[in-house]
């Protein structure tokens, strides 16, 4: 922005707010503006992106507390007085130092007073520290660049749920930004329960033509009714029967989103065996897991008259063990 400008224009009518304004209110003010002017509001419309650019530079000067006291300072300073030569000056030259000439002791020396291009910058560098800063006040459009550079837009952050297999699968999903902007977001396959995804360029804009911020977005995964994450690993408990599990048998076991996989179950197979059905996990670009099927016996909670003999039969018939043995005595011994 030109040097002039901090005389010529002033930023708190710009955004509509008095010079205490809080950094709240501030922001407030020129988010309020900014939707209303900003140019994917107005296509077409050169004023309304005329108004944006103005609201921009002048969000940028005052949300910055260095910039604002230096914009106030200045402003202050001219109160009243312009660039315009005092009569009796040649050119119109020597309303620089009506100016500042009493800072300067310049006075009455006005016509020994010169200054090279770039001078006006040194000397508000020197009297508040930051002579050339970023390039100086006279920085192309985009806002006002003199102390560092272009704004960048603020990270923003925010959540969304999804179904377990769009987790485990991935998936591109709709989300809604703030101002009601829909974006797409694609899930990566694998993407876990509280992980955190970061999306460049998707966060708030910047006030003066700074590259926006960036999207960081939370993802919570709902819980399956069947399946769970192991690494990526799926787990899965499967029963089966008292007889299966003594005598043996073939069953079917659920895969996530596919066809049933059939599995051998050996005889004598006790709960808590787990049966491994290899590439039916999590794929992603790290790797793939595996489905693991988590054996558990159900024992039939009523028994007809005939099953109790037969059992008790069997109980009679073979040799007295008690899986149990082994437990007492660890304990015993620990």
């Amino acid at each position: 922005m030109a040097s002039q400008d901090w005389f010529d224009k002033d930023f708190y009518k710009i955004l509509g707010v008095p010079k205490d304004v809080s950094a709240g209110d501030l922001k407030k003010a020129y988010r309020k503006l900014a939707r209303k002017y900003h140019p994917d509001a107005n296509p077409g419309d050169a004023k309304a992106e005329a108004q944006f650019k103005e609201i921009s530079e002048a969000h940028s000067v005052l949300s910055d507390p260095e910039q604002r006291r230096e914009y106030d300072q200045v402003r202050a300073m001219g109160s009243g007085a312009r660039f315009s030569a005092p009569s009796g000056a040649p050119g119109g030259q020597g309303g620089f130092e009506d100016v500042f000439g009493n800072m300067f002791g310049g006075g009455a020396q006005r016509g020994r007073t010169t200054y090279s291009q770039g001078g006006f910058e040194d000397i508000l560098g020197g009297m508040f520290g930051g002579a050339n800063r970023g390039g100086g006040f006279g920085q192309p459009s985009g806002g006002f660049r003199g102390f560092g550079g272009p704004t960048p837009g603020r990270d923003l952050t925010a959540t969304t749920t999804v179904d377990f297999i769009t987790a485990t699968k991935g998936d591109t999903v709709r989300l809604q930004t703030a101002d009601g902007k829909p974006i797409s977001v694609r899930i990566p396959p694998g993407v876990t329960n509280g992980q955190k995804i970061r999306l460049p360029g998707k966060g708030e804009p910047s006030p003066d033509g700074g590259a926006p911020g960036d999207l960081m977005l939370t993802v919570t995964v709902r819980k399956h009714p069947v399946f769970e994450r192991d690494g990526l690993n799926l787990r899965v408990n499967v029963p089966v029967t008292f007889l299966e599990a003594a005598l043996g048998a073939t069953i079917e076991v659920p895969t996530l989103g596919g066809d049933p996989v059939r599995l051998r179950v050996a005889p004598g197979t006790s709960s808590g065996k787990v049966l491994r059905v290899k590439g039916r996990g999590v794929h992603t670009a790290k790797g793939e897991g595996d489905l693991l099927a988590r054996i558990e016996v159900a024992v039939p909670g009523r028994l007809t008259d005939a099953q109790r003999t037969a059992l008790e039969a069997f109980a009679a018939g073979g040799p007295a063990e008690n899986p149990r043995d082994g437990l007492l005595e660890s304990a015993r011994s620990a």
